[in-house]
């Protein structure tokens, strides 16, 4: 059985169990409905409210911004941390925009760059595998390419099915499906055939497929070769997507880069260090707005300490 089947609703949904769920998806969408001035203003105050309570959360975006920006000066890298919480709570307003705004007001929102290099490719026939980061508002930014050129997104399922289906309702509502995270098949069956698959490699999945490659100044950063492996196995062309809010009034800016001419193929450790160079340039398009919050160099080669105790060793910026 295909791992990306959908899910349906069943009425067991409707048991006690899962009624904080269903509440949870109704004020979802009952806030989506308010004006963006207001979402922004409380998404701020949730951030900040939250970071103060989750003080583990707070010092790893601290860490993971001193790690990648050693040089960077202290007021500098203050400044990122309190834009980054504000966007942290701003992103679970812009999930329920992603799943629950029309069409019309998605659009009113977000304008898209580079899409011209999405209609050649369509032209050609060619499969297209979109290089994403984990940016705060990365769900609004599929859903609003996806009411203009839909794609498959690679998700992991929700280990709470009634809220796997809302998610997964969600996150395809203007996109053509999504590809369990495991069902490499299904990626490239859909990337073989002409298709486009959202994927995001920025995130550190452990070295089941995985390798040590440069991000910023960490030398030895644990990067998944599953690029290679759909790459190397569909012969699709690779470029990248970065979703960017331009400005508090609620302006987003989608840009779709060209095709990587140069990307290299079979080849896992060059794969993996030319992926973490597309990852830098998307992430500083908007440092701010990138999902620091994630333990991005939790996995250490053999015998070497973690990064993220309280005494950690002095990393040496990588040279350029």
């Amino acid at each position: 059985m295909s791992k990306s089947i959908a899910p349906r609703f069943t009425w067991r949904f409707l048991t006690p169990r899962y009624w904080p769920t269903l509440l949870l998806n109704l004020v979802m969408y009952l806030i989506s409905w308010l004006p963006y001035s207001w979402l922004r203003r409380m998404g701020q105050g949730i951030g900040r409210l939250a970071l103060r309570l989750m003080k583990k959360r707070r010092f790893t975006i601290e860490r993971n911004l001193e790690l990648c920006f050693p040089t960077m000066s202290a007021d500098e890298r203050e400044a990122i941390i309190k834009q980054n919480i504000d966007n942290a709570g701003l992103a679970l307003f812009e999930t329920a925009m992603a799943w629950y705004w029309p069409d019309w007001r998605v659009n009113r929102h977000v304008r898209i760059e580079g899409m011209e290099h999405m209609e050649r490719l369509e032209c050609e026939g060619k499969g297209v595998l979109c290089i994403a980061v984990h940016s705060m508002n990365l769900e609004l930014g599929a859903r609003a390419f996806g009411i203009h050129k839909s794609a498959s997104g690679v998700y992991r399922p929700n280990n709470n099915p009634c809220f796997d289906y809302f998610q997964y309702k969600g996150r395809s509502r203007s996109n053509r499906t999504l590809i369990d995270r495991k069902d490499v098949k299904g990626m490239l069956h859909t990337l073989s055939n002409g298709g486009r698959v959202w994927y995001a490699p920025d995130h550190d999945y452990g070295m089941r497929r995985g390798t040590f490659a440069p991000l910023f100044a960490v030398e030895k950063a644990c990067t998944t070769t599953g690029t290679s492996l759909l790459v190397d196995n569909s012969g699709c062309e690779v470029l990248s997507f970065t979703m960017v809010r331009e400005s508090d009034s609620g302006q987003y800016v989608i840009r779709i880069t060209p095709t990587y001419d140069d990307f290299p193929r079979d080849d896992l450790q060059a794969t993996a260090e030319y992926v973490n160079k597309v990852v830098e340039s998307s992430i500083m398009q908007a440092p701010e707005q990138y999902m620091w919050l994630h333990r991005r160099f939790k996995t250490r080669p053999e015998r070497e300490a973690s990064l993220y105790t309280k005494e950690e060793p002095t990393l040496t910026p990588r040279s350029a």
